[in-house]
Formats: structure tokens, C-alpha cells, sequence
């Protein structure tokens, strides 16, 4: 039986340590929750990650959701319940704003209990997760009669949301979508057409569900710019608010999935059902994207989740499984073997994992500041741009490199178990099948690649991008003259270097043949989440050296740090190289091949 233990105090030391989240207090939201207060909720959600979501993780993956004749939906055992205690809690409106019910708490804490959750029950947490992203598109694109009839009951989780993009014939590709919404008397529209892939379409944890749909109002023009987004409840809402007549919108079936067990994705019909346009007509991917961002930032945590709770598995495995004797002598001769974790391979997967683990959730932090800057700052215009340009640039990083190695860290994890590994009754593959779904959805990450190089680096004449170097340039200069610092700039230095020279390779050779970004985006995500990583890690590291000479009494866990640090900048860091060699290489001999020949 797997377990999870939240980890509060590491998250502490990046709020208080390495980010200095004290700074922000003239945010909005901030001085409402000091450190103190932060702990304090972040132990709440430890508590009902650990007690409540993860006991019904294994449940929710043997179970499924099961569909019936009258097209409703019912969850795995314990998951209402559940679900109507996280409402209780008031978790679904941690960061939304008090006008409509909201605690107006900072997006950052709200990402860090995010990630307690979807470690502990990854499938359970999509129900609130699409709910939030589904509120963000309706807050910032909605009329004010629809945020007054929608974001209240939904940020009390009394309703929750989807998002309805995907059809049989398109994914990535929404310019070919075939839902048409045709315009009633009334002012709405009746859709029809249908959508797949829908997480959360259909369920028994609330009482209405309410889906923002993309769709083509009839006679609008073909491709994405006569697209335009609906929102399409499953209960028509009354005047008074109360919930209505059922709509013409049902779950048509239930998708058999490798994994994500607990979570309904629905395949949706639109049979002419009532929805109402949400912004402009025309301008639906704009408002979309809203929410499509919110999830993909979501979908990154996903991928440190798994890595997170599949780690603490691993680990406490290898500390128990005696196998073979250390190759430098017994180091418990009075057992038959010693345990797995005396062995350099063992312990390269287990460090492999927690240097991405620690890393990766710093970035997380640094990207939702970002993003809490970007939002509460008022009318500071200059910080509002930086934080917006920064944010924007790493998104895509963040959901293809976090959830491209939370899979891969997930079956390193697995293979801790040997074969126990693939055996239900551990969880190990269980995590494995959950991590897989995050590279594909919410755009798949070789769209993520593609997305970086092709619009986030030339976007605003490389602003975003230049505003991220000179961070790194500054905090290089910094500490250039710290000995301490060494082992960790250097590194960083180096892998920075080869991002730079990345970066210009594809302004010499991807202006005029663009299939050259093609061939090198990939790498090129995955060396600038190298990078990044290192720049969390050498913040980090600094942050040690200065609480350990500080406070003695923290030494030890401040040199575990320090070492995971270190074994990140010589083991992982130098990957930017190999990342630089092949980008360079650009696209002749993989274009070269004709198609009949594969």
C-alpha cells in the first residue's frame, strides 16, 4: 500500500528562504496570509491530502467511474464524500476573488496545495482543478450576469466546470472543429456536435456542471478566427439562481483510459443545447486560452505530483529491501544483504528524482509569484509586463519538462521495486499510468516545444526572453566572487552558455527555414528546463549556505540540500550540451526520409 506525506517544510524553506515571500506583503492577498498563516494552511491541506484524498487513490483506479442508461455518471466509493468535505474546507476558492466568495489568498499557495492534492489522488483532483480553470476563462472574458450567475456557486464547488476543445477529428488543430451554435430568439444559442476527452463531463459530486464549450456560430468563417466559446450548463439556471430544466448536453460514454481511473472523461453530445456566447463572437480561443494556460501551469504540478509521491514510495522501498551486499563491504552484516539503498545505481535513480523534485517545485513557486505580480499589482505597469512576459515564457516549459520527467521519474521510481513494481497492490504502476496522461493533454508537449520556439522566444522582440537572462546574468554576477558558491554557478555558467548559444543558433538558422525550430524545439525545451533548473538550484543552494551559518541547528538539513544541489549541477546540468549538439544539427536528415519509406 502506497503512502504520502506532504512536504510543508521544504515548501517553507522556498517561501521564507530562498523567495523571501515576506517581500510581496504589499500584494493584495499577501498580508492577509503571512508565513505563519501559510503554514497553517498548508498543514490543513497535509491533512487532507495524507487522511482523505490518498487513502482513495487506489480505490478511485480499481473502481473507475461507472456510466448508466440514463447517461449519469457515478464516481468511485468514498470520492463524493470526499469531494463534499474539500467544499466544506473551502479549497476551491482559495485564490479567488472575495467578490464572489473567493479567500482572495496568493495563486502561490493555491499551486503548492494543488500539488499536495494531486499527489496524494491525482484522478480526485481533476474534478476541482477544471473548475478553476473554467472560472479564471469566466472571470476575465464573462459579463457581469454571467460571473454573478456562475462564479459564486462555483468557487463554493457547489458547481464545478469542464472545458470542452476536443472532437473526433481535431485536437491540437481547433481551426477544424465542426460544433455549430445557431442563435435563438432569446439571445443564447443552441449547440450541436460532440466532444471527447472531456475530464470531468459527467459525474454525482455536484449539483450542476458547467461547461465552457468552443464552437462555430453558423455562417461564421472556417478556421480558429470564427471560433467562439459558450457557457453551456448541464441544468439550465434560473432567474432566482436556483437550478433548472436539464439541459440537451449528456455524457455519451466513458472513455477506457491507461490511467486517471477516478476521473470521468466523457465523451459529450450537444443536441441543440442552450449555451450562451461568453466575450466577443469570433474571439473564443482568446477567452479560452485563459483558461487553457491555468490548466497547463496545473498540468505541470501534475507532473511533479506523481514524481513526488512516487519518489517517497521508492525511497522508503529501497531503505527496506535487503538484495545483495554493498560493493564496498556489508553494511548491515547482521542481515542477510543489505538494503538496496547502499547501491551507487539505487541511489543515482533516487537523486535523479529528488534534485528534479526540489527543483521543480521552486520553479513552480517562482512562475505562481509571477503570476501573483501579474495579477495584484495594480497599476504598476512595468512590474505587471516583466511578471506577465516571464510567466508566459515559462509556461510551456513548465508543462512539457515537468510532465515529461514526472513520467520519466515515476517508472525510475517503479523500477526501485523490481518486479514488485509491476504488481497493483504496490501503486508504483499505478503512478506511472496517472503520470502518462499529463504529456498528452492540455496540449501535448511536443506542441509545448514548438509553442516556446516559435511564439514565446521572437514574442515582443525576444523581451521575455532577454528579461529571463539578465536574471540569470545578475545572479551569476552576484555571487561570483562566493567560493561557496562555486560548485553551483559554474555549472550553471556553463549550462547557461549553452542556452544562449541555443537561442541564437535559432535566430541565425530558423528565420528562413523554419523546419530547423521544428527539429530543435524539443531539445530546446528540455535544455531551457535544465537551465531553469539550475537557476532554482543555485537560488536554493544560496539559501542553505545562509540558514546553515545562521542556524546551526538546521546544518544537516540544509547540507542535504546543498548535496542534492550539487549532484544536480555535475549529473544533470550537463545535459545542455548534448541538448546544444543535437539542436545544431538542425533538420536535413530528419526531413530527408520520404514518407513511404518510414
Amino acid at each position: 500500500m502506497p503512502t504520502y506525506k506532504a512536504p510543508v517544510e521544504d515548501v517553507m524553506f522556498l517561501l521564507n528562504d530562498v523567495f523571501q515571500y515576506d517581500k510581496y506583503s504589499n500584494l493584495p492577498g499577501f498580508a492577509d496570509a503571512p508565513s505563519d498563516v501559510v503554514e497553517a494552511i498548508l498543514g490543513e491541506a497535509a491533512k487532507v491530502a495524507e487522511e482523505l484524498l490518498q487513502p482513495l487513490n487506489q480505490i478511485g483506479d480499481s473502481q473507475g467511474c461507472t456510466r448508466h442508461a440514463d447517461c449519469s455518471v457515478t464516481t468511485p466509493k468514498g470520492f463524493k464524500e470526499a469531494y463534499h468535505s474539500y467544499r466544506e474546507g473551502g479549497w476551491m476558492g482559495l485564490s479567488f476573488d472575495p467578490e464572489f466568495g473567493g479567500q482572495g489568498l496568493p495563486y502561490t499557495i493555491g499551486a503548492l496545495v494543488n500539488e499536495f492534492f494531486a499527489s496524494a489522488n491525482m484522478a480526485f483532483t481533476m474534478y476541482p482543478g477544471l473548475t478553476m480553470g473554467a472560472c479564471a476563462a469566466l472571470a476575465e472574458h464573462g459579463s457581469d450576469e454571467q460571473k454573478a450567475t456562475y462564479l459564486p456557486k462555483m468557487i463554493a464547488g457547489e458547481w464545478t466546470g469542464t472545458m470542452n476543445l476536443t472532437e473526433p477529428h481535431c485536437g491540437t488543430d481547433l481551426g477544424l472543429l465542426k460544433t455549430k451554435a445557431v442563435p435563438n430568439a432569446d439571445g443564447s444559442y443552441a449547440l450541436s456536435g460532440q466532444k471527447i476527452f472531456i475530464s470531468a463531463g459527467e459525474h454525482d459530486m455536484s449539483d450542476n456542471i458547467i461547461h465552457l464549450v468552443i464552437a462555430r456560430i453558423e455562417g461564421a468563417p472556417a478556421g480558429v478566427k470564427g471560433i467562439s466559446l459558450f457557457v453551456v450548463p448541464k441544468f439550465i439556471v434560473n432567474a432566482d439562481g436556483s437550478v433548472g430544466a436539464r439541459n440537451t448536453v449528456t455524457c455519451g460514454s466513458i472513455e477506457h483510459k491507461m490511467g486517471i481511473h477516478g476521473n470521468s472523461t466523457c465523451v459529450m453530445n450537444y443536441d441543440g443545447a442552450k449555451g450562451w456566447l461568453v466575450g466577443e463572437a469570433g474571439k473564443g480561443l482568446n477567452a479560452m486560452f485563459v483558461m487553457m494556460n491555468e490548466a497547463r501551469l496545473g498540468v505541470a504540478v501534475q507532473g511533479l505530483a506523481q514524481s513526488e509521491v512516487a519518489y517517497q514510495n521508492a525511497v522508503n522501498y529501497a531503505k527496506d529491501r535487503l538484495q545483495g551486499r554493498s560493493l564496498s563491504g556489508a553494511k548491515e552484516p547482521t542481515k542477510p544483504a543489505d538494503p538496496i539503498i547502499v547501491h551507487p545505481d539505487v541511489r543515482r535513480n533516487l537523486m535523479e528524482i529528488r534534485a528534479f523534485n526540489e527543483a521543480a517545485r521552486a520553479l513552480v513557486v517562482w512562475s505562481a509569484l509571477k503570476s501573483d505580480v501579474a495579477h495584484r499589482s495594480g497599476d504598476d505597469a512595468k512590474a505587471i509586463q516583466l511578471a506577465d512576459d516571464l510567466l508566459g515564457l515559462m509556461t510551456p516549459v513548465l508543462k512539457g519538462v515537468l510532465t515529461d520527467k514526472g513520467f520519466d521519474n515515476a517508472v525510475k521510481a517503479q523500477q526501485m521495486y523490481g518486479g514488485h513494481g509491476y504488481i497493483g497492490e504496490w501503486g508504483m504502476e499505478q503512478f506511472v499510468r496517472d503520470a502518462r496522461i499529463a504529456m498528452i493533454y492540455e496540449g501535448a508537449n511536443g506542441i509545448q516545444a514548438l509553442d516556446l520556439v516559435g511564439r514565446k522566444l521572437p514574442k515582443d522582440g525576444g523581451r521575455a526572453l532577454m528579461a529571463f537572462f539578465g536574471e540569470i546574468t545578475a545572479f551569476l554576477k552576484e555571487n561570483e566572487a562566493n567560493e561557496a558558491m562555486k560548485p553551483y554557478t559554474a555549472p550553471l555558467a556553463k549550462g547557461f552558455g549553452h542556452l544562449q548559444q541555443g537561442s541564437m543558433w535559432f535566430m541565425q538558422n530558423a528565420m528562413g527555414k523554419p523546419d530547423n525550430a521544428g527539429a530543435g524545439s524539443y531539445d530546446y525545451m528540455h535544455m531551457f528546463g535544465l537551465v531553469a533548473f539550475g537557476f532554482m538550484w543555485g537560488q536554493m543552494a544560496k539559501a542553505a549556505l545562509d540558514k546553515k551559518a545562521a542556524d546551526p541547528s538546521k546544518a544537516a538539513q540544509m547540507d542535504a540540500k546543498l548535496l542534492t544541489g550539487k549532484f544536480f549541477m555535475e549529473r544533470m546540468m550537463p545535459e545542455t550540451g548534448a541538448h546544444l549538439a543535437r539542436i545544431s544539427t538542425g533538420s536535413d536528415t530528419i526531413m530527408a526520409m520520404p514518407a513511404d519509406m518510414f
